[in-house]
């Protein structure tokens, strides 16, 4: 039941917000803010599998990362939708958990469906705030919408040191195991099932915590720069 948070993560598929953010939905909570993730299709396309294997397993990582809700849309995996009609679920999300921020893709990755629903959550986070917008419920427009990175990397806006919740993230992952690294799976292998990927996760956590002195990181990417009251604090712990 999707209910008033502080924080909205908004993903194409089930396990995209654990990959690329979750330990910033962890780091949420255990900041005293409130979160909801909301997955816009089921993943049905996925080689390994089932849309009902995933969503078990999104439940229990939303759990784990402490989200107040969970939803999963119907927007069509392998294509995701971005019509009229999906625009007005979405705005109708957003109008209903009233977030302060969204988190969503970044427009412009590898997989189409994350591209698409990048554009879809920025288009409805701002048609949300029209008022003569008729839903049912009532406008509101987020503050800000924040994109997280997945496949390709891009210069970030700023990097949270997500050092305390980083086992958090990884035990939130570990809860795809349909998905991810299992010796005695009999499913396809694929990119995802690899050991290798996961190692990729965590060497990416250090590389973003590197840059700012810590030793793991989740980077953001934003149009509207992040107001910054202390520079000396903002850069502290960093080497020159």
């Amino acid at each position: 039941m999707i209910e008033p948070i502080d924080i909205l993560f908004v993903g194409a598929h089930p396990d995209d917000i654990e990959l690329s953010c979750g330990a910033m939905v962890a780091k949420s909570v255990r900041d005293g803010r409130r979160a909801g993730i909301v997955d816009l299709t089921s993943g049905e396309m996925g080689t390994r599998g089932t849309p009902a294997t995933r969503k078990r397993e999104a439940r229990s990582a939303a759990k784990i990362l402490g989200a107040s809700f969970r939803e999963q849309l119907d927007f069509h995996d392998g294509g995701l939708l971005t019509g009229r009609e999906q625009e007005l679920v979405l705005i109708d999300v957003i109008r209903r958990a009233r977030p302060s921020l969204v988190f969503a893709p970044y427009p412009d990755d590898r997989h189409p469906d994350h591209s698409r629903a990048g554009r879809l959550v920025a288009d409805a986070a701002f048609y949300a705030g029209l008022k003569q917008l008729d839903t049912g419920t009532r406008p509101h427009r987020p503050q800000a919408v924040v994109f997280f990175l997945q496949h390709y990397l891009h210069p970030p806006t700023f990097v949270v040191d997500v050092t305390a919740v980083w086992k958090t993230k990884m035990r939130a992952i570990a809860a795809f195991k349909s998905q991810f690294f299992d010796p005695k799976s009999k499913e396809p292998q694929t990119v995802l099932s690899k050991p290798e990927f996961i190692e990729m996760i965590e060497s990416r956590g250090r590389h973003f915590g590197a840059q700012i002195g810590a030793r793991y990181g989740e980077a953001f990417v934003t149009k509207q720069p992040p107001r910054v009251d202390d520079v000396i604090g903002a850069y502290q712990g960093r080497e020159v």
